[in-house]
């Protein structure tokens, strides 16, 4: 039985919120609180196994408990709130503190028989207890969302081109739950100067990619952006692929957005910008798995090796969710496995061989 705390400050949204947890078999609701303060005491004195958590609220709001809730009690959380839309910033931010997904306040008023409370809020929260929450280790929300950083230094390399915004090689990064956050500690530690483009896909909705991507963009030192169709990839430059959409690249470089079918349940798909990459660029492309649950990035590995590039996975000690990364290492695609703090050194290491 999963067990979970309901955070928020309106009763009716409590609630809703209660009555659907309590309606689906394997949860339990065990507490609820009324603002963030409320939430972090429950939180240690219940040990729930999941927590829904709102973002505005009196006394503490949802991203200061979230923050010391990673740092004194690591428990999965979902943030339900009208605040985490398309376009709103406050969705990515909590991600990025460690939230391991969002549901959207006003589905859960929606009327019964739609089928959307139950089966998503519910699937949900169910998935969200099966993944593994880190201590923030002495680390302030300020490092964590404004991204603070050192980039890694990229040592000397003779045969790398000197033409700017030319293609050396291209570097693919695949992440899904818990991406947000890994993707805070690596993106930004790549040095400018490193001789490669880079993409990265992200399974995340349409509308919150770009907020992702600016946030990215304002510490690192690579250019960061959200992709569009017609894009070209090149050396300081990182596009990632927006939510909604497969990110495909060709010969020339030149991005195009496709809205085909789901990959491994997924749209965008690692697997389809690596093979596409795979196509183009050949034994050129350097591909970094991190964590993510499925098995997305897999058959794109598989022909990351065939063409003769590489690949490298983040560690379980580190992964939100060990899957897409253990797919490919059962896969037997990996060449390094490297915990998260050593995944831009090991990109730079990869780009440097």
């Amino acid at each position: 039985m999963v067990k979970v705390l309901v955070v928020d400050d309106s009763a009716f949204a409590r609630s809703r919120i209660v009555k659907v947890l309590s309606d689906s078999p394997g949860l339990q609701v065990v507490g609820q609180a009324v603002d963030g303060a409320d939430a972090i005491r429950q939180t240690k004195e219940l040990r729930p196994d999941v927590v829904t958590l709102d973002i505005e609220m009196p006394v503490m709001d949802g991203l200061m408990a979230l923050e010391q809730m990673m740092r004194e009690c690591p428990t999965p959380v979902v943030m339900v709130s009208s605040l985490t839309g398309p376009q709103t910033d406050a969705t990515v931010a909590a991600l990025q503190l460690g939230a391991v997904d969002f549901f959207l306040k006003p589905s859960i008023a929606l009327p019964a028989g739609t089928g959307v409370t139950q089966s998503d809020l519910s699937k949900t929260v169910m998935n969200a207890a099966t993944v593994k929450v880190r201590h923030l280790n002495g680390k302030s929300p300020k490092s964590l969302i404004n991204l603070e950083v050192r980039p890694v230094t990229m040592p000397p390399r003779e045969s790398r081109s000197s033409r700017p915004g030319s293609i050396d090689q291209v570097v693919l990064i695949g992440s899904s739950t818990g991406g947000p956050r890994a993707l805070a500690e690596v993106i930004p530690r790549l040095p400018r100067d490193l001789p490669a483009a880079v993409m990265v896909v992200q399974h995340m909705p349409a509308g919150f990619t770009k907020s992702l991507a600016d946030r990215l963009n304002r510490t690192s030192a690579l250019q960061v952006s959200e992709a569009a169709d017609g894009d070209r990839i090149g050396a300081g430059k990182v596009l990632l692929a927006p939510g909604g959409y497969h990110m495909i690249v060709d010969r020339a470089g030149k991005i195009s957005l496709d809205e085909g079918p789901p990959v491994c349940g997924v749209r965008p798909s690692v697997d389809v910008t690596a093979l596409s990459a795979v196509e183009a660029f050949g034994k050129n492309i350097r591909a970094m798995i991190l964590t993510g649950m499925g098995s997305d990035g897999t058959n794109g590995a598989s022909a990351i090796k065939a063409a003769g590039g590489k690949v490298s996975v983040e560690h379980e000690s580190t992964c939100a969710v060990y899957g897409m990364p253990r797919s490919v290492v059962e896969a037997g695609w990996a060449d390094d496995i490297v915990p998260l703090d050593e995944c831009a050194d090991q990109i730079v290491k990869m780009c440097s061989d």
